[in-house]
């Protein structure tokens, strides 16, 4: 590596690290705001709050990545630009292009880099961000009960509390119990002072009433003539509850598998399984559809039939073989994990042998143990047999009559007619249109195909939201596997667009670069929000749509390119003045001369 590529790749690397930690805990504030209200004020110990924080500085990182990106090489090349070093550099007959090469192979090895991490890392980490996220949701908060307020952090009891003395102590208590699925306020306590203090590693909580008087009245039971029902008081001087903070105020860890069917967890070969998937769902309902159409108008798939299309067909016939493939494969696991087993009993069990005389018990070692007990084999069989037999005074054979040997049965001959080959008569005809309008089959025909075609129209719509549903799942997971390639790219479209601004802006610092690099940014994330959006509404394809922004910005990055070749002054007043000039007056050389 030269002087100059060191020269240049080091006062990037300075401005890049920088921007990149200052982008990044930006964007942390940002996430972390959405989720202030649910995850802090639960009394969690530090570390696990640490572990949130790691998590998200990971999962964000790719979104940080262009904008740092973007925002060093401009600082770079406007510093280079400032102290007039790219001027030197230039003068020395090293063009743009060459001075932008080592920062550009870095920035390539860097989207390289972001690919691998937003295809492997970030989809774990984002599986362990949920877990944790929703275990902190769902945890109570810390208990802390306020004076004058009622306090129902813990399951089942609803504690007011008028006035707190130090740490545990606590005046005028009012306890509302609700645990045991009690509805309305028929258990309540009432005391003078109290004492809550934690004690067994803070697992439990005991709650000390001094003083106080207990209000028990039973649930009243439906109806106007039932006796009143049952009222306690108790009067006490000390009472004492036990709380149990283990499932509420500790955080309990859902297991990772609960979110395995997200696709911001998946990895492109997982997203490839899952498109697969969804394919075939909706397919399946597609094919339905003709099946449920053909069996709504039975009258009309007499003789024709509703074929799907050749590409549903076809779709169809491959999901079959490989559900077929896969019966089998299983199947042939598990005989052969049966035959294995059943070998393995054959070995070590032992083997009966019968005779007509003995039972000889065979064992594997050869050494045969004759059993002294007669089996009669033919005793067996002949009461196998007579359990089917028919006793001979049975009930059925007295009853029947007794057939007569001498009389001739005839047989019944069984009429066939011959199918008409003639038209219905003008008679006939008369007769069965009367009999349709007697019996007024008419309206009853109009009310079954009515009743069939707001039917088969129900089903449509329902199975239409369903593929809708389908597909929208479809091309967001097809929208997550090209946002892996577009956030990589990104960082070198910024690159093309910051090095060349910054030679043309030739300031350093934080002042233009950081304005110019925060409007580049925001256009780049509208225009990919709207693209997604447009590729999750179907509007477009979701390639276009992932794409759109970088299809957008590329150009910028070409023209800031070959403007600051150049050298041209875009951002002075005397370059749009000498171009306004040059347009006005080759509108006067358009103009006809007045003769």
């Amino acid at each position: 590596m030269k002087k100059l590529d060191k020269l240049i790749l080091g006062s990037f690397l300075g401005p890049f690290l920088l921007t990149f930690i200052v982008v990044d805990f930006i964007l942390l504030t940002v996430n972390m705001l959405k989720y202030f209200d649910e995850i802090f004020g639960k009394g969690l110990s530090f570390w696990i709050y640490m572990e949130l924080i790691g998590y998200f500085v990971i999962s964000i990182s790719p979104m940080a990545l262009p904008l740092a990106v973007l925002l060093s090489s401009l600082m770079t090349f406007g510093n280079l630009g400032e102290h007039f070093e790219l001027t030197a550099i230039k003068s020395s007959g090293i063009s743009l292009l060459r001075a932008l090469r080592p920062i550009g192979v870095f920035v390539i090895v860097l989207s390289f880099a972001a690919y691998l991490s937003n295809n492997y890392l970030v989809p774990k980490v984002n599986l362990k961000t949920f877990g944790l996220l929703y275990d902190i949701r769902m945890k109570s908060p810390a208990l802390d009960i306020k004076a004058g307020v009622f306090y129902s952090g813990i399951p089942g009891y609803s504690i007011k509390v008028n006035e707190k003395v130090g740490e545990y102590g606590l005046k005028d208590i009012l306890i509302y119990n609700h645990a045991a699925g009690r509805q309305g306020n028929l258990d309540v306590t009432l005391a003078d002072s109290g004492r809550m203090e934690p004690f067994f590693s803070e697992n439990y909580m005991k709650l000390s009433l001094y003083h106080g008087k207990n209000y028990n009245e039973a649930k009243q039971p439906r109806g106007i003539k039932e006796k009143p029902v049952e009222f306690k008081r108790t009067t006490f001087d000390t009472n004492e509850i036990v709380f149990d903070l283990n499932n509420t105020f500790k955080l309990n860890r859902t297991a990772e598998d609960a979110w395995s069917t997200n696709r911001s967890i998946k990895n492109i070969s997982e997203i490839k399984l899952g498109l697969d998937s969804i394919g075939t769902l909706v397919n399946e309902q597609r094919y339905k559809n003709y099946l449920e159409a053909e069996g709504v108008y039975p009258f009309f798939t007499r003789d024709r039939s509703f074929k799907p299309a050749a590409d549903i067909l076809d779709r169809k016939a491959l999901d079959d073989t490989i559900r077929l493939h896969k019966m089998r494969r299983d199947k042939a696991r598990v005989d052969s994990i049966h035959e294995v087993k059943n070998q393995a009993k054959k070995d070590t069990s032992t083997i009966i042998i019968d005779s007509p005389e003995t039972k000889t018990l065979a064992t594997r070692d050869g050494q045969n143990t004759a059993i002294e007990q007669p089996v009669a084999l033919s005793t067996e069989i002949a009461a196998s047999d007579s359990l089917f037999a028919l006793p001979k005074s049975n009930k059925l054979e007295n009853e029947l009559p007794e057939l007569d040997t001498n009389a001739v049965v005839v047989p019944k001959k069984k009429v066939v007619r011959a199918p008409r080959n003639t038209m219905l008569t003008d008679q006939e005809r008369a007769q069965i249109d009367s009999l349709i309008t007697k019996r007024n089959l008419n309206k009853s025909a109009i009310t079954m195909a009515l009743n069939n075609s707001r039917s088969l129209k129900n089903n449509f719509d329902v199975k239409k939201a369903q593929i809708d549903n389908y597909e929208r799942d479809f091309r967001r997971f097809q929208i997550s596997w090209y946002q892996k390639y577009t956030q990589a790219l990104a960082c070198f479209v910024m690159f093309m667009i910051g090095a060349p601004l910054g030679a043309i802006i030739k300031k350093g610092g934080l002042g233009m670069p950081v304005l110019i690099s925060i409007i580049f940014f925001i256009v780049y994330y509208m225009i990919t929000m709207t693209g997604e959006k447009w590729a999750k509404e179907g509007v477009v394809d979701p390639l276009f749509g992932t794409f759109f922004s970088i299809i957008c910005l590329l150009p910028f990055g070409v023209f800031f390119i070959k403007q600051a070749r150049k050298d041209a002054r875009l951002f002075e007043p005397d370059f749009y003045i000498a171009a306004w000039k040059s347009i006005t007056k080759r509108i006067k050389d358009l103009r006809p001369k007045a003769n």
